[in-house]
């Protein structure tokens, strides 16, 4: 015999015991699913971006040539030697008081690109110039760093290429190169010692 409070409705739910995970102060299962999958897919991005990003680092030979130390101790004035640096010819040059005469002679105004010596060498090194020894024009290594070479009618460097002349500071004085020969990042270390880069 049923009573009227214990009638069996197929379409009433029996009553809900409120506990911890319903009232809101637990977290819930569906919270740590939630959780769970947002840390998973963050660990998946992790991994994949890290190789990624590592492998746009330098590698260890391109490491290896970021910076060079050349002695100069053997160097005397009037010549000049040719080094490797990132895979480019660099020219170091030892001037002659008269070849830093000639450049300093030299009015900026009559320059195409206008730097006096002093701004592509260092204080106190004035005698030293450094230079890339990559024409301006097409990327030629020009000729003069090394002794007998045609220097040029400016006594720097002239780029069999195309004819360009530089003279004896590295600035452009004819032909088709628009400016002077870079100067590369450099320090003395020791007054016969640089560091290239």
């Amino acid at each position: 015999m049923a009573t009227r409070d214990t009638v069996d409705d197929p379409n009433q739910r029996p009553p809900v015991i409120a506990g911890p995970h319903e009232d809101g102060v637990g977290p819930r299962r569906r919270d740590f699913l939630n959780i769970a999958a947002v840390s998973f897919a963050g660990v998946g991005a992790a991994t994949v971006l890290i190789p990624l990003v590592n492998q746009m680092n330098p590698s260890a030979d391109v490491l290896a040539l970021a910076s060079t130390e050349v002695d100069l101790a053997k160097v005397v004035p009037g010549q000049g030697i040719k080094v490797s640096w990132r895979k480019q010819p660099v020219f170091i040059r030892n001037l002659t008081p008269k070849e830093i005469a000639e450049a300093d002679a030299v009015p900026l105004s009559s320059l195409r690109d206008p730097q006096t010596l002093a701004e592509r060498t260092k204080p106190g090194h004035k005698n030293w110039l450094i230079t890339l020894g990559v024409c301006t024009h097409l990327g030629c290594v020009p000729l003069g760093i090394s002794e007998g070479e045609n220097r040029g009618q400016y006594g720097g460097y002239f780029c069999p290429c195309h004819g360009s002349q530089y003279d004896t500071a590295a600035r452009i004085r004819g032909g088709p190169a628009p400016r002077n020969l870079a100067v590369p990042d450099y320090a003395f270390k020791t007054p016969t010692t640089v560091q290239i880069g």
